[in-house]
């Protein structure tokens, strides 16, 4: 994943929680919001309720790895935000993945 296609700042994530809207599925939250780029920008987040930093670490590497060889592309234009649920942990990748892909079918992206 490229440096520009990742989402950095505290500001940018606000204004997609607050303007932006979200689709949940049963391993993945997905929160969107058009960014007018001509790329997409992506973060992936493991809150605490997760668990401890190993089991944190490994919902984000499952998210990423999902998005990645998944038989999408995000679409240019967004900022997507994914962000793991307490499931996750007893999920394998090709779960993660039919979770984002149905999110984003919903969403309308895909």
């Amino acid at each position: 994943m490229l440096k520009k296609n990742v989402l950095r700042y505290r500001r940018v994530f606000d204004r997609i929680y607050r303007k932006g809207k979200s689709v949940g599925g049963r391993y993945v939250i997905v929160f969107f919001k058009e960014n007018n780029l001509d790329y997409a920008r992506t973060a992936f987040l493991a809150s605490k309720k997760v668990g401890n930093s190993v089991m944190r670490n490994r919902a984000r590497r499952l998210m990423k790895e999902a998005v990645r060889v998944s038989s999408f592309e995000l679409p240019k234009g967004y900022d997507f935000i994914f962000i793991a649920r307490n499931t996750i942990m007893d999920a394998k990748c090709r779960q993660v993945q039919k979770s984002i892909e149905s999110a984003l079918k919903r969403i309308g992206v895909v």
